[in-house]
């Protein structure tokens, strides 16, 4: 009888051009993780035979091996070896009727009059001869019409005129597709925060660009280790989310907005500018394809602000010459936009509707993020009045794993830190308040978060 033969040790292919060989071999490994090709509790092949595969010294593997446990990728076993460390689940499955504080979507609001203008809408396209139309092969990026809609949303954010650069995608995930296909080949690398949205560091892993990790503090990314980076590993560009940061809800301050400008002009590095929170502060900080609208590819989905539902982002380029370059680049992914939903969000944005939904949304949160400040420790998390995100630092001796775990058990969903690391994941975890159904609900749910909070599990220690 045939026996299943087990798969063949990991064999990475490594850039030897940028970077220490050591760093490189990290990269290889957090990028084949992302991707799946290596999963929790795969054995690594040992230090020395690695070496000798790749030709190099072992000393070399040694320090890859150190880098890839400091980034939480791998733990090691005396007299076992080295093994990929099985991940905190990002997300956790919740049955019916369970609260899924992982999500992170608008919050459901009580204004009728509101939602009596979003069913206007949907009916209006309805109609026999606008349903037609609709109903047919569309100009891949947009109509004219759906572009001056979507340059009109813009236009509380950036400086016209925008609609020969912009193009209407599929959601902000379909147009961070396209600008990576546009900037970035297999083997390249790319300057994200040190922690960063998971689907853009999926998308990067699935088309094998490498990840180069800026550290963070809290005003966001630092623009002296952006600096860095362009001078010693020639990044192909740099995607960060300055507003509302995801997960951390930090906001950027202009002095250092302007810094990673002047500097992405020096290196000749554009900037990847995900806005998808931008529109809900009413006091915004300006946007960087504002001061830098030259080096920024800037992205604006509708799924934060008005709903998921719509699956609707604005791509805006930083010169219109890029234009019929973007198409090709669109018609090779699944980032054409639906006739139906873009002509949805041009209806509500022509007709005032989305103004009135997003209003009526950032009334919402506001109350939400009441709760949260009224009902979480001082001192406990990170959240900004305008978002909604909640970032929660978990004590001693919690663990991100046990946390997610025993608010599962507790029929709510969390989402840890490991989704969004490039490097060593924080003790934390993210919360969203758009999910739950109402203000009870997620009272309760943030009651049970603190009553964790203030019963973490037993420290264990060894005695001798």
């Amino acid at each position: 009888m045939n026996q299943a033969q087990p798969e063949g040790p990991w064999r990475p292919s490594i850039d030897r051009t940028h970077g220490p060989l050591y760093l490189a071999i990290a990269d290889v490994m957090q990028s084949d993780i992302l991707a799946g090709r290596l999963r929790g509790g795969d054995r690594l092949p040992p230090q020395r035979q690695l070496a000798e595969h790749l030709d190099i010294d072992f000393t070399t593997v040694t320090r890859a091996y150190a880098e890839a446990r400091r980034r939480g990728l791998v733990e090691g076993q005396v007299g076992r070896g080295t093994y990929v460390r099985q991940a905190t689940p990002a997300r956790t499955q919740l049955s019916r009727g369970q609260v899924d504080l992982s999500m992170i979507m608008p919050p459901r609001f009580d204004d009728a009059a509101v939602v009596a203008r979003m069913c206007r809408g949907m009916a209006e396209l309805q109609t026999g001869d606008v349903l037609g139309l609709l109903l047919r092969y569309q100009e891949a990026g947009g109509t004219e019409h759906d572009r001056v809609a979507g340059a009109r949303w813009l236009a509380r954010r950036l400086d016209g005129p925008l609609e020969n650069r912009l193009l209407v995608c599929a959601g902000a995930q379909g147009a961070l597709e396209i600008v990576l296909n546009m900037l970035a080949a297999p083997g390249d690398a790319i300057c994200v925060e040190a922690l960063s949205y998971s689907g853009f560091l999926s998308l990067a892993a699935h088309q094998g660009v490498r990840l180069l990790p800026i550290p963070i503090d809290d005003q966001g990314l630092l623009p002296e280790a952006f600096e860095a980076a362009c001078k010693t590993q020639r990044p192909k560009a740099l995607y960060c989310n300055p507003t509302l940061h995801n997960p951390t809800t930090v906001t950027m301050p202009l002095a250092r907005r302007q810094a990673l400008i002047d500097i992405a002009r020096r290196y000749h590095v554009p900037i990847i500018e995900d806005d998808a929170h931008g529109a809900l502060p009413l006091h915004p900080e300006p946007a960087l394809a504002r001061l830098g609208p030259d080096v920024v590819y800037y992205i604006a989905g509708l799924a934060k602000c008005l709903s998921p539902a719509l699956r609707i982002a604005y791509l805006v380029l930083p010169d219109p010459r890029q234009f019929t370059g973007a198409i090709h680049a669109m018609r090779g992914t699944a980032a054409v936009a639906s006739p139906l939903t873009a002509a949805l969000a041009t209806q509500w944005i022509e007709d005032g509707t989305a103004d009135a939904v997003l209003e009526a949304i950032r009334r919402e949160v506001g109350l939400r993020q009441s709760l949260v400040a009224e009902i979480l420790p001082a001192g406990t998390f990170q959240a900004d009045p305008c978002g909604s995100l909640v970032w929660l630092n978990l004590p001693h001796p919690w663990t991100r794993r046990e946390f997610v775990a025993s608010m599962r058990a507790e029929a709510i969903g969390v989402v840890g830190s490991d989704a969004f690391s490039t490097g060593m994941p924080p003790e934390a975890v993210r919360l969203g308040v758009g999910v739950a159904a109402d203000h009870d609900e997620l009272a309760r749910s943030l009651h049970r978060v603190a009553y964790l909070l203030a019963h973490p599990p037993a420290a264990t220690t060894m005695v001798v």
